[in-house]
């Protein structure tokens, strides 16, 4: 996630450059056509385009407005999650008698949270991260799943064969919830965890389910197709017409001017139809990028990061000490 305090203009201006040149190319054709081939025929009446831009409008904020609450929920249900672990980890350090049953139940917990994350940042086929405007701002933040594998990352929680085990499954994030339920079950059989904390232990476990169905859901399930088909479509066609909306009403111009400009003012044109087209295009494309929270971009949110910070605050209650990693502009 972007922690800056806002994205630098030229930041901005690069990321979208591509529709920048498309919009510049498409404006200009027209203008030509008209200027020097006479085809006065291509102007559209200007009313039309702004009913089209109306329309536009409404789609593209709908989708945003969509996609702003599916990155909202996201951060609730990761909140939610780091609220829970540190319950989870005053539970398991208050565990009478027994730091090596403590230890084991936050090891086994961050290896919870590091399956969980690994499984929402693989790629999904309606993802954006592939396009090109995503892959190449890439270069300014790592995304550690990426990086290293899962069988890598859960080395310094479990031994190998249950790691072995857990990657057998086929949800591993569900798998390590199921063996910490077994164990709770085992220890209070035994009277090594007298009831109250089993209850308490495994209302967190519940929670802990419960959290990861709704982040999996949100991985799984993408904002409607329909929907944003519908507004990537709306968008493309006012772009592809807007230009053409513009010719009668500069040409007209031409009367009330002199000097240079006379004769020229269509090619005002060009500019102000970039400039719009680029606020629809630019607004469409923030939407795709909200849209799925977990994929890697830098507008995501910070799974990574957050689990750091968990794995230092329950480490911290065993009276461990961790490195402390030192913050940067985008945090994942």
């Amino acid at each position: 996630m972007h922690l800056g305090k806002s994205y630098k203009l030229s930041e901005f201006l690069f990321w979208t450059r591509r529709q920048i040149y498309a919009l510049a190319i498409w404006g200009t054709l027209p203008v030509i056509l008209f200027r020097f081939f006479s085809m006065t025929w291509l102007s559209v009446p200007l009313t039309i385009v702004v009913l089209l831009g109306t329309a536009t409008s409404f789609i593209v904020g709908f989708k945003n407005v969509q996609t702003y609450n599916r990155a909202m929920d996201a951060q609730d249900i990761w909140s939610g999650i780091v609220s829970a672990s540190r319950r989870w980890g005053q539970l398991a350090r208050d565990f009478p008698n027994d730091e090596s049953i403590s230890r084991q139940l936050i090891d086994r917990h961050l290896a919870w949270l590091t399956a969980l994350r690994y499984a929402l940042r693989r790629p999904r086929i309606w993802e954006s991260m592939s396009q090109a405007f995503n892959a190449e701002f890439r270069r300014h933040y790592t995304v550690p799943e990426w990086e290293r594998s899962l069988d890598d990352a859960l080395s310094p929680y479990l031994s190998a064969p249950e790691t072995a085990r857990a990657l057998g499954s086929p949800n591993v994030a569900a798998a390590f919830l199921n063996t910490q339920s077994a164990l709770l079950q085992k220890l209070h059989t035994t009277g090594k965890l007298n009831l109250s904390f089993y209850l308490e232990l495994q209302r967190a476990l519940g929670d802990f389910v419960t959290l990861q169905a709704k982040a999996e859901q949100l991985k799984n399930f993408p904002y409607p197709r329909q929907y944003s088909t519908v507004s990537a479509l709306f968008v493309r066609f006012f772009c592809l017409l807007f230009p053409f909306g513009l010719l009668s009403e500069f040409d007209k111009l031409n009367a009330s001017v002199s000097g240079f400009m006379h004769g020229n003012m269509i090619w005002l044109v060009v500019p102000c139809s970039v400039a719009v087209s680029w606020m629809y295009t630019s607004l469409d494309q923030v939407g795709d990028s909200t849209e799925n929270p977990f994929e890697g971009s830098a507008n995501d949110v910070p799974i990574s990061t957050l689990c750091a910070q968990i794995e230092r605050d329950l480490r911290s209650m065993l009276g461990e000490q961790t490195e402390e990693s030192t913050p940067g502009k985008i945090a994942m």
